[in-house]
């Protein structure tokens, strides 16, 4: 069995797919390996709690086991299983009655000009924070982002996934997913704007 794990762990992930279609029980297993860590902390960064992550972390896999029959890689197979979670993040957070939306509707088009008036915390932002006392303001603010808006933000300025990308995942337009996060970003910033505004002199600015 030992033998067979380091034999699947230097294969391709296209063929480990290919060997999980046909009930490759443990080329699954690998597929879940190398994948586990980043749905959980996706989990964690949407949910906010271990329980609620390690759960997703389950169900989202218990999910991908029964669907990838239809998976026809036409995205990358971490993209798929980041929809997967999503959408079941999504069911979490209505259980829990946490708002999915609670900014006024997406004006796509006439809000774009605006997008490089807000910051581009691209990978995690709070790799570029040193301060301890901001880090852990600008985590309660994404916290407090609306569910919708929290989700495309940690995809793409956490996770670094594209527009594109998270226009297939969440089946939403480009132009929709570029609008939710500039207003996620907005969001942040009239959070942030009164820590930044008592520390200018310091030469802390969003």
């Amino acid at each position: 069995m030992e033998q067979k794990s380091k034999a699947l762990a230097v294969l391709k992930e296209n063929e480990l797919i290919e060997r999980a279609k046909n009930k490759d029980h443990a080329a699954f297993e690998e597929l879940v390996k190398r994948n586990q860590a980043r749905i959980y902390n996706l989990g964690l960064k949407l949910l906010g709690n271990k329980e609620d992550a390690a759960d997703l972390l389950q169900e989202t896999f218990i999910n991908a086991y029964y669907a990838l029959p239809k998976f026809e890689g036409k995205s990358a197979f971490s993209t798929w299983l980041y929809r997967i979670a999503t959408n079941n993040a999504f069911m979490k957070m209505r259980k829990k009655k946490i708002p999915l939306v609670r900014f006024e509707s997406d004006r796509d088009a006439s809000e774009q000009k605006n997008f490089t008036d807000v910051p581009d915390w691209s990978n995690d932002p709070r790799a570029h924070l040193k301060n301890e006392e901001l880090k852990i303001l600008l985590e309660k603010s994404v916290d407090a982002l609306p569910g919708k808006y929290k989700t495309i933000f940690v995809l793409h300025d956490i996770e670094g996934f594209s527009t594109e990308e998270i226009s297939k995942m969440l089946d939403l337009s480009v132009p929709a997913v570029k609008s939710r996060i500039h207003r996620s970003r907005m969001f942040l910033r009239d959070k942030l704007s009164q820590y930044f505004q008592s520390h200018a002199g310091h030469g802390a600015k969003l």
